[in-house]
């Protein structure tokens, strides 16, 4: 069973958003991970820096040096880091410390009290590391002091460039769908009031027809009148009324195709724009050309009026007094049969060839742009075919082509 067009545009549309999803998922678990894993690689080199300072005050400290040298040695290594530090004695009292929004000249109790809630939250996160002492006679090791320590900025910073990073693309993410939900809302919106145009104009030539026959048979009373062509006339726009009805009546439906001869429709449209052309106000010379090719399953209620909106922006494109529009069939690649559409218009520039299917697109004062994107969809999505540009030059003409079958 063939997907409707709303099934295929729903399945279109999740797919997309489901794809959108994952690669976002994706980017941000590999962002975390490899921060995460630079993060890990720095804070180990911190603590292996806090080691090793660790490892040289001990030597100091089992040498034959006094206690201002040790201080001395504190405080011109820890100039060489970028993280801050706390030193404490075996009891766990801060001695000195670097790199903190406290004084390192302030040994205050209210300093000391606010160092000391610091260096619990750096034991919270590292633990200290321990400066050992051992005696160089009786070779015991005991506890000298601890050095605590906590993340630089950098590492502090980085961080947080995840959460970051997530925010970002998540506030990006958001303006895209509402980006794009506006985008598909204000389509709709034209299409529908496109679609509501296009309704009027079908049904605006059939209704004025009738009204105007009833207004003649009112005046006249049925006298003088050849009333066999008047109501042979009412029933082909009653029919014309019946067709449109039949053609709104599936837009958004499952496809019905049947297999069917092609030609009698071309010339069957070709015969209701006879009619028309006269009221062009240009010669128009429509010229069909239509080769041996084999029934093929179409909605012929779609499938016309796909046809009748390129005929008529081909009939559009004639600026000249004399125009020609011809109608070629054919086979291709031995399967496929092609429908080409060509006139000697104004022709489509290079910068131009692709717009001219989407909705809204038209370069006359009047109209919604919606025939050749209609058409465009009647082929694709209902017949599974394809409608393009085949040709064009400028001030030359276009050939539009229609693929079927294969």
């Amino acid at each position: 069973m063939k997907t409707s067009l709303k099934r295929t545009v729903y399945m279109l549309s999740g797919t997309l958003k489901g794809v959108f999803f994952i690669l976002l998922i994706i980017s941000v678990v590999g962002i975390i991970l490899y921060v995460q894993g630079l993060v890990n690689d720095l804070r180990e080199e911190s603590r292996n820096i806090v080691e090793f300072y660790a490892k040289t005050i001990e030597r100091i400290a089992t040498s034959d040096i006094d206690s201002k040298a040790l201080g001395w040695a504190f405080t011109n290594i820890n100039e060489k880091i970028d993280f801050p530090v706390i030193m404490t004695d075996s009891n766990g009292q801060p001695t000195g410390w670097r790199g903190l929004y406290v004084d390192t000249e302030d040994k205050s109790p209210e300093a000391i009290a606010e160092v000391k809630k610091i260096m619990h939250r750096m034991e919270r996160e590292t633990p200290p590391v321990p400066i050992y002492y051992k005696d160089p006679k009786t070779f015991e090791e005991s506890i000298l002091n601890f050095l605590y320590y906590g993340e630089s900025k950098n590492i502090a910073q980085l961080s947080l460039l995840p959460y970051i990073s997530l925010s970002i693309m998540g506030l990006l993410a958001l303006i895209a769908f509402v980006g794009f939900s506006s985008i598909k809302a204000s389509e709709q919106r034209f299409i529908w009031v496109g679609m509501a145009k296009e309704t009027a104009h079908q049904l605006g030539t059939p209704v004025s027809s009738l009204l105007g026959w009833v207004e003649m048979l009112r005046a006249s009373d049925g006298r003088d009148l050849d009333l066999q062509t008047i109501t042979a006339d009412m029933r082909t726009d009653v029919g014309r009324l019946e067709k449109v009805a039949a053609r709104f009546s599936q837009i958004g439906s499952q496809s019905d195709l049947k297999v069917q001869d092609l030609t009698p429709i071309f010339r069957d449209i070709v015969k209701y724009f006879h009619r028309r052309l006269p009221q062009a106000g240009k010669e128009l010379k429509v010229i069909q050309n239509y080769g041996d090719i084999p029934p093929i399953a179409v909605n012929r209620d779609l499938f016309e009026w796909a046809l009748e909106n390129l005929i008529k922006n081909s009939i559009d494109a004639v600026k000249q007094k004399k125009g020609v529009i011809e109608i070629l069939t054919g086979i291709i690649d031995d399967k496929k049969i092609y429908i080409d559409i060509r006139d000697n218009g104004i022709g489509i520039t290079a910068k131009r060839k692709h717009d001219i299917f989407k909705p809204g697109y038209s370069t006359k004062k009047r109209g919604w742009g919606l025939g050749l994107n209609l058409a465009k969809r009647i082929i694709e999505e209902y017949h599974h075919g394809r409608l393009y540009v085949k040709e064009t030059r400028p001030g030359e003409g276009t050939t539009m082509r229609i693929e079927l079958g294969g």
